[in-house]
């Protein structure tokens, strides 16, 4: 069994960038997490360092609860987007704005740096283990409104699915249905619209594009 990081190891693992994992630390405490194979040396300048998944998987194991609820609002300050509905506290105003663009240009840039090719029209692995998320943020930094925490307030929401690798968007106003299932295909997603056999509902399954 892989002996857990140290005290020191894990500061610096909690306080890597929550999107993009980029690591601040010293030389021997990188070099220590790379061993591990909990980072990496990004091998174009300035050689910075980075979370590998399984780096990932420590730190959100520190930091949150079951996966999904992840994708809500998290304690400390540390960003995450908004998924929509009642596990969604009301984020506003120009900060707010700042925040998720700040967050999706790092998550561009941790797909240019993870995806082999350095491409960024794809998303990247943590994206894939992290599905909610990465699909809330790319529908928040394009301007689309989650929704509220009532029942039937307009807006998207985006939740888990049982089938591997694809999450689901909710939205009661079709137009705004079709406008989010543009963005994600946009963002390097692959969409398809269905309708829920009971309430016929129209919803859109996304999963990952991989190439």
């Amino acid at each position: 069994m892989t002996r857990p990081p140290t005290a020191a190891q894990r500061r610096v693992i909690d306080a890597a960038d929550p999107v993009t994992g980029r690591l601040r630390g010293t030389e021997a405490q990188l070099a220590a997490l790379v061993k591990r194979g909990l980072a990496f040396r990004h091998p174009r300048p300035p050689h910075d360092h980075f979370l590998t998944p399984a780096g990932h998987r420590i730190r959100e194991a520190q930091t949150t609860a079951p996966e999904e609820p992840a994708a809500a609002p998290a304690a400390g300050g540390v960003f995450a987007a908004r998924i929509g509905g009642e596990q969604d506290a009301p984020k506003e105003g120009p900060a707010r704005v700042r925040e998720v663009h700040s967050a999706w240009q790092g998550l561009l840039e941790l797909r240019r740096m993870t995806n082999r090719d350095g491409a960024v029209d794809r998303p990247c692995d943590w994206e894939r283990t992290h599905l909610v998320r990465a699909a809330a943020l790319a529908l928040e930094a394009a301007g689309h409104r989650p929704a509220g925490p009532e029942p039937d307030a307009p807006g998207y929401r985006v939740r888990a699915t049982p089938q591997p690798e694809a999450v689901a968007v909710h939205e009661p106003d079709l137009d705004a249905l079709h406008a989010c299932g543009a963005t994600l295909e946009k963002a390097g997603w692959q969409v398809g619209e269905h309708t829920e056999p009971r309430t016929r509902a129209r919803y859109l399954l996304a999963s990952p594009r991989r190439m």
